[in-house]
C-alpha cells in the first residue's frame, strides 16, 4: 500500500491481526474506549495510556478495544533504541541509489484512520517523544525530517501507549505527561476473572491445572509479588505439555511443580497452594 502525502510516496505498514480477547475488568474498557469518544465537532479524542505491571493485559485492553470499534489496529514496540524516524518515516535505499520511504505503524494508522498501540512507551527516550509532541495535542500531526513533509491525522486516528510499572523505564518529560491522558491503571484481576483468562488462552487446559495456577497467582497478588498472569499462562501450558507427553507417568501437580520452578523459578514456590 502506498500514499501520497505533499507528493512524497510512503510505503505503508499492515495492521496487526493478533488472537486475542479482554477479559473481565470491564471498567478499564470502558475508561479507554470513552477516552477514545468523540462527542461533537468541536471536540477531540485524547490519548491515555496504561499503566501496570508487565504482564497484565495492557496491550490486550487496547487491542481488544479498538477491535470492538471495528478498526484496524498497528503495534508499534518502544525500546531504549527507538528514533524519531523510527516512529514517523524510515528512508530506505532502493536499486540505484533511490530512496523508498517507509511509513511507520503510527504514521499508517495516522494515515488510514487507524489505532496505533506505542507499547512499553517508557522505554523510550525523551527526543523520540518530543517528535510526536504535536501529534498529541490539538495539532494532530507529525513532520518527517528525512521525507520534508508534515503529516496530518485522519479524524478516525485514535492513539494509546501502554507503560510498564517497574524500575526499568524512563521518566516521562512533562509536556508529554501532561498530552497523555487518561492515566488508566490496570491491577491484578479478581481470582474469578483470573480464572477467566486462563481459560480463554489455554481452553484445552485440565481444570485441575488452571485452578492450581489461579490459587498460585492468588497468592502472589496477596503478597504484592511480581507474577502476572502471562507467568500463569506460561506455567500452565508447560505443565498441559508435560501432562500430554507422559499423562501416565506423571500428575498434574508434579507437572505443575516443575513447570513452575522451570518457567518462574524457586522463589516462586513459596506462593505454590497447599495440597
Amino acid at each position: 500500500m502506498i500514499a501520497a502525502v505533499e507528493g512524497v510516496n510512503l510505503h505503508l505498514s499492515h495492521p496487526d491481526e493478533l488472537p486475542i480477547n479482554w477479559v473481565g475488568q470491564q471498567d478499564v474498557m470502558r475508561q479507554l474506549l470513552a477516552a477514545w469518544l468523540v462527542v461533537e465537532e468541536r471536540d477531540l479524542p485524547m490519548n491515555p495510556r496504561l499503566i501496570g505491571k508487565p504482564g497484565v493485559g495492557k496491550t490486550t485492553l487496547a487491542y481488544t478495544a479498538a477491535k470492538r470499534l471495528g478498526r484496524d489496529v498497528y503495534i508499534l514496540q518502544a525500546t531504549v533504541d527507538t528514533r524519531p524516524e523510527d516512529l514517523i518515516v524510515t528512508p530506505v535505499i532502493e536499486e540505484a541509489g533511490k530512496l523508498r520511504y517507509v511509513a511507520s505503524p503510527l504514521v499508517t494508522a495516522m494515515l488510514r484512520g487507524g489505532i496505533a498501540i506505542l507499547d512499553e512507551g517508557n522505554r523510550m527516550s525523551e527526543k523520540s517523544w518530543a517528535s510526536l509532541a504535536p501529534l498529541l495535542d490539538n495539532r494532530r500531526y507529525v513532520e518527517s525530517i528525512v521525507a520534508g513533509i508534515k503529516i496530518h491525522a485522519h479524524a478516525e486516528f485514535r492513539f494509546v501507549a501502554t507503560m510498564n510499572d517497574d524500575a526499568s523505564t524512563f521518566d516521562l518529560p512533562e509536556y508529554i505527561h501532561s498530552r497523555l491522558q487518561p492515566q488508566i491503571l490496570i491491577d491484578f484481576p479478581e481470582r474469578d476473572e483470573e480464572m477467566a483468562i486462563l481459560r480463554e488462552n489455554l481452553p484445552f487446559g485440565e481444570e485441575a491445572i488452571l485452578e492450581y495456577v489461579t490459587d498460585f497467582l492468588q497468592n502472589a497478588h496477596a503478597a504484592d509479588e511480581r507474577y502476572t498472569v502471562r507467568d500463569g499462562i506460561n506455567m500452565a501450558r508447560y505443565a498441559t505439555k508435560l501432562r500430554k507427553l507422559a499423562a501416565d507417568e506423571i500428575s498434574y501437580r508434579q507437572a505443575l511443580q516443575t513447570a513452575m520452578l522451570e518457567t518462574l523459578g524457586e522463589e516462586a514456590t513459596r506462593y505454590a497452594p497447599r495440597p
